[in-house]
């Protein structure tokens, strides 16, 4: 398998540490997306994902894109380790708190939404990084009243082996302290933080020690 990457892409990120937990040997293909206007704008890169998003994975010639299909497909095709629950209540939770991250924080910070309100709307950076703070305190106050008053939630977002949540909620975490917004108020999401950065898995998929860390 090939995972086109960029290693500060959140959504990136995720697909990492689904693969690393899941066990399952990749080959980074680096795309930057801020080097010579963004690799990901040429037309070689184009073919595989029109969207000019990444990750963007290649498993037996074929292309899976956006991060939440790829991990289900790894999770279909590759069903040890699961990162999804067994029950379809759990299963329900799961996606929910995923998509709580990739569908309603994730979409407002990401890159290119960030680039429009500097060089379209010319918002300086201060006024950015508050546009920033703003959608990320929104979320994660959402997420840490379904994490902190939920039995079904452990060690991780859903139980006691990191899974499909977890794999969300990392990289977001890590964007919200690049930039700096204040977490104090959210002690269930890091107390998982924690136990999640504890493990190899999501050691290694960590931003910085990809091969195409700057």
């Amino acid at each position: 398998m090939q995972l086109y990457t960029y290693f500060r892409s959140s959504a990136s990120y995720r697909v990492r540490i689904a693969l690393h937990l899941k066990g399952l040997p990749f080959e980074s293909v680096p795309v930057h997306l801020l080097k010579d206007g963004g690799a990901q704008h040429a037309p070689a890169y184009q073919h595989i994902n029109p969207a000019k998003l990444v990750p963007a994975l290649i498993d037996d010639g074929h292309a899976v894109t956006q991060s939440l299909a790829i991990m289900e497909y790894l999770d279909e095709t590759h069903p040890d380790q699961p990162l999804m629950p067994r029950d379809a209540l759990g299963r329900a939770r799961v996606r929910a708190l995923a998509q709580a991250i990739a569908c309603e924080i994730h979409p407002l910070n990401n890159l290119r939404v960030l680039q429009y309100l500097e060089h379209d709307l010319k918002l300086d950076e201060a006024t950015r990084a508050t546009w920033y703070r703003h959608w990320i305190t929104l979320g994660f106050t959402a997420i840490e009243a379904i994490l902190a008053n939920n039995s079904a939630t452990g060690v991780f977002c859903h139980g006691d082996t990191p899974g499909l949540a977890d794999c969300c909620l990392i990289p977001q975490i890590a964007n919200s302290r690049r930039f700096q917004t204040p977490l104090e108020a959210f002690p269930t999401i890091l107390r998982i933080e924690e136990a999640c950065l504890a493990l190899p898995a999501f050691q290694n998929a960590a931003p910085q020690v990809q091969p195409d860390a700057e």
